[in-house]
């Protein structure tokens, strides 16, 4: 079994949640008032790739975007858009 060392590459993964929050049309304040945060701080570190969103917030954010959780993810090895994802099944990852 391969081993396969993967990723998030935080201001990458700002600057496509930032991409995906405009062409959806959501402003700042739409995505706290949907995420209930009681201010826009968290939404604007996850823009600006200093924080990244917990599970559940992804999982939300990924919703309200009409995306895949992984979609919103920028990786350091990205699958081409014909790539199988079961290829990744063996495969140990490690931080």
């Amino acid at each position: 079994m391969d081993m396969m060392c993967v990723s998030i590459l935080q201001p990458e993964t700002g600057n496509r949640i930032r991409s995906l929050i405009r062409q959806s049309g959501y402003s700042v304040q739409d995505i706290q008032q949907i995420m209930g945060f009681e201010n826009p701080q968290a939404v604007y570190k996850w823009m600006a790739g200093k924080n990244l969103p917990g599970t559940d917030n992804l999982l939300i954010l990924s919703r309200v975007l009409r995306v895949h959780m992984e979609e919103l993810l920028v990786t350091n090895e990205e699958p081409g858009p014909d790539s199988d994802l079961d290829i990744y099944s063996d495969m140990d990852l490690c931080a």
